[in-house]
């Protein structure tokens, strides 16, 4: 049997004791009264984050209105992409992380209309680019079935934890890239599908949200995994992010049905007393901007005009009005710049 290389250290061995002991816990805070109410605050965080890390630019309330069945105002493909995820996530009960053909299923559902071979390996090179050039040039599309082939066998057949499993997984799985796109939001759905199979909990649980908020440490540790030429450093990381996860949301509490969207996203991403520290209080309007230059800072005055609905000159003095208050301060030329804010 085909075994991908990598070593358990042992912060892993302690993190897998931490991460048994919090999922209980955990499980016991889905089954409280608004249990319901936080498992869809978490697929929409899930599905929120793990397109945020693709460039997908659409925010939570966003994502959240077009999983209401709402109109939302936005670029075609970022709402196809959001439809697609709703999709595939609505799959997962149904999905087995064992079955290459349900990989393939799921990845079909994921870039349906988005790219030609959806639902089929690639078959043409590809590599990973960032800013600086080549990062991982990926194996040849000639060996692709073969190699998802030998890492299902693996992943079926191992004896090693599962939480172990999922890490080696998702990190041969980015390896590989058997995907013409569509690779990295189906890896990570992949790994929350073998974690399903530890506890159902899993299904629940945002560790796109940590991932999107370390992205990153996130790229960092899959290079450092590629260097060492095994995927403990890959590893150590997941398993810190999903402990953190778990720890993070034990004692989580929804806010009640009477708060907006608006609000709601505006106290998680900033904090009640964000308004308070520039003596502000701050109208739906000017969250709504501050929201958006959040999830991209680089937005101009008439692009934030153009998706929330408010004259161009209205914005251009809603930023300045920031700028004067030290809310905001601007980072580059006014062209090609961007927007800091001051939290």
């Amino acid at each position: 049997m085909y075994i991908p290389p990598f070593t358990v250290s042992a912060e892993a061995i302690n993190l897998i004791a931490e991460i048994s002991g919090q999922i209980e816990r955990y499980a016991i805070r889905l089954e409280q009264e608004d249990g319901l109410r936080l498992r869809k605050a978490n697929r929409i965080k899930t599905i929120h984050s793990s397109l945020a890390i693709e460039g997908n630019t659409l925010t939570e309330d966003e994502v959240r209105d077009i999983i209401d069945g709402k109109n939302v105002v936005a670029p075609i493909r970022q709402i196809q992409e959001v439809k697609n995820a709703i999709a595939t996530y609505e799959l997962y009960p149904k999905l087995n992380p064992f079955s290459v053909k349900d990989l393939l299923k799921a990845h079909g559902v994921m870039m349906q209309a988005l790219v030609d071979d959806a639902g089929r390996f690639r078959h043409s090179g590809v590599g990973v680019f960032s800013e600086h050039g080549l990062v991982h040039m990926a194996p040849p599309a000639d060996r692709v079935p073969m190699l998802m082939d030998d890492l299902f066998g693996w992943l079926k057949e191992s004896k090693d934890h599962l939480l172990v499993r999922s890490c080696v997984f998702h990190y041969e799985f980015e390896f590989i890239h058997p995907f013409i796109d569509g690779n990295g939001r189906t890896g990570r759905l992949w790994q929350s599908l073998i974690l399903g199979k530890l506890h159902p909990l899993f299904e629940h649980l945002p560790v796109e949200n940590m991932v999107y908020a370390n992205q990153q440490a996130y790229y960092d540790a899959i290079t450092a995994s590629t260097n060492a030429g095994q995927s403990g450093p890959f590893i150590d990381f997941m398993l810190n992010e999903i402990f953190k996860t778990l720890k993070s949301h034990q004692g989580e509490e929804l806010p009640s049905d009477n708060t907006t969207p608006i609000d709601r996203q505006f106290g998680v991403k900033f904090g009640k007393e964000f308004g308070v520290k520039f003596g502000v209080k701050f109208g739906v309007n000017e969250k709504q901007v501050l929201l958006l230059l959040d999830d991209n800072p680089s937005l101009s005055a008439a692009e934030i005009s153009e998706r929330i609905g408010i004259s161009k000159r209205g914005i251009e003095k809603q930023l300045k009005k920031f700028k004067d208050l030290g809310v905001i301060t601007r980072q580059g030329s006014d062209k090609n710049g961007i927007w800091i804010i001051n939290k």
